[in-house]
């Protein structure tokens, strides 16, 4: 283990999970000119994001966090940043309005273009190739040249997570996040559904307040507060050439801040104690995320929270617990059992959909919602039978119409996967799905607070 932190300590670790780059001075160049170019985020936002988190953690906020399982160049619209946006306004206005509860509002967006994986190459039939990277690194297509990894791709992963933060920015500040405008977020495909006519009646009651308050002189013109404008940006701080290059010493603190994104997390696959990411993380002050799958041990979880948060701050660390549904109530609740008696500060978030991910017959990767929503539930019963706080969920989720998730309302079965099966990695929920998992969350946070 190092004894001092510097942009560069991780190199002397083993950083798995990394491109098989061909042109290491290339990979050099690359990220010593994206070292030249402005943050994507802020110090003073990350310490108003990590301030909210340390306030969920003692039971005063609940983190929303979902987006792309992975994003694509190709998928760079303005009308599906929007939609992802919308999603996530009408999940916090549910929440919000049936549970009472401050809303904490993360997006896998704006960054999320590198994925792990579990083998470095990929057959098909006789032909062997490397496996899909996420859009950073490589192209989906299935061929010798798209999938070599090209460092050059880093460059536009940059340009389009800047461009994405700037439309983001123009929504949240415009005033298209103003609770005024709360029926806009309905998209048409779910306003009919039984989760959009719900959604449409909590608009309504709250159109009337917003009218009684507006008539005794209270508007979002003169409170910040009525305007849901606050949105941060999150993804697995994977590629660390490209993370260190967007690293920067605050001005003001003189602390090291990761401005790819104001929150980073760690995956399941690379939060080794001794490994490279959990080396670089440590000496950034961004809010950190560990994903915790049923190989992590209680002595592990202490290990990493000594090393990433030596001062046992609250609002620095995240677990995010992706257990799946048929090993949450076996593998959870010792992990919160000994962060409890070791009086770790923990805010302890629910990954429902990595754990519950199984290939159907017909070759679709996809998950049930039932046992999206079965995993929610435990975690939530896990939490509440240990007196602990259950403080957010993590989603893979799209703002379009897409057919990846079986069930839900909609009951969609093997055969609609085809339809509209439109990720480029993982399965995500779609619109009217999250919508409707936020109104089962809402039902567990009013019992939780019972």
């Amino acid at each position: 283990m190092s004894t001092e932190w510097t942009l560069e300590s991780w190199k002397k670790f083993v950083a798995d999970q990394q491109p098989n780059w061909t042109d290491e001075d290339l990979v050099q160049k690359v990220n010593t000119e994206i070292s030249s170019y402005p943050p994507l985020v802020f110090a003073g936002e990350v310490r108003t994001l990590k301030q909210h988190l340390a306030d969920a953690t003692q039971g005063n906020g609940f983190l929303i966090q979902g987006g792309d399982c992975a994003e694509t160049f190709n998928d760079f619209k303005a009308d599906s940043i929007r939609d992802k946006l919308k999603i996530l306004l009408q999940m916090s206005v549910v929440l919000t309005y049936g549970a009472s509860c401050n809303v904490i509002k993360v997006g896998r967006i704006a960054g999320q273009f590198a994925k792990p994986r579990s083998s470095d190459t990929e057959t098909r039939g006789e032909k062997t190739f490397p496996s899909y990277r996420g859009d950073a690194v490589n192209e989906l297509e299935f061929s010798d040249i798209s999938r070599q990894p090209n460092p050059k791709r880093l460059l536009r992963t940059y340009n389009q997570s800047a461009a994405t933060l700037n439309l983001l920015r123009a929504f949240t500040l415009g005033g298209f996040a103003d609770l005024n405008k709360v029926h806009l977020w309905n998209q048409e495909f779910i306003a009919t559904s039984p989760q959009g006519k719900k959604y449409q009646k909590i608009a309504t009651s709250i159109d009337d307040a917003l009218k009684f308050m507006n008539a005794v002189g209270i508007s979002s013109d003169k409170y910040a507060s009525l305007r849901m404008a606050e949105l941060y940006t999150s993804h697995e701080a994977l590629l660390l050439g490209y993370e260190q290059a967007l690293t920067r010493k605050d001005s003001i603190s003189g602390d090291w801040y990761d401005c790819s994104a104001h929150f980073l997390w760690i995956g399941n696959r690379t939060r080794q104690i001794d490994g490279a990411h959990v080396e670089f993380l440590s000496g950034v002050k961004n809010p950190i995320g560990i994903k915790a799958g049923p190989s992590l041990t209680p002595d592990e979880l202490v290990a990493l929270a000594q090393k990433l948060n030596p001062e046992n701050e609250f609002g620095r660390l995240t677990i995010i617990s992706r257990m799946g549904a048929e090993k949450i109530n076996d593998y959870l609740p010792q992990l919160v059992k000994r962060a409890t008696s070791e009086k770790l500060n923990l805010l302890w978030i629910c990954d429902p959909m990595h754990g519950n991910t199984y290939k159907t017959e017909n070759g679709f990767k996809t998950r049930h919602f039932n046992t999206i929503l079965d995993e929610i539930q435990q975690f939530f019963a896990i939490h509440q039978k240990l007196g602990t706080i259950p403080g957010g969920v993590h989603f893979e989720l799209t703002g379009d119409n897409v057919t990846e998730c079986l069930g839900g309302a909609q009951e969609i079965s093997d055969n609609d996967l085809k339809e509209r099966y439109e990720t480029a990695c993982d399965p995500r929920l779609n619109n009217e799905q999250s919508l409707e998992l936020a109104f089962l969350i809402t039902e567990l946070l009013r019992n939780e607070n019972a």
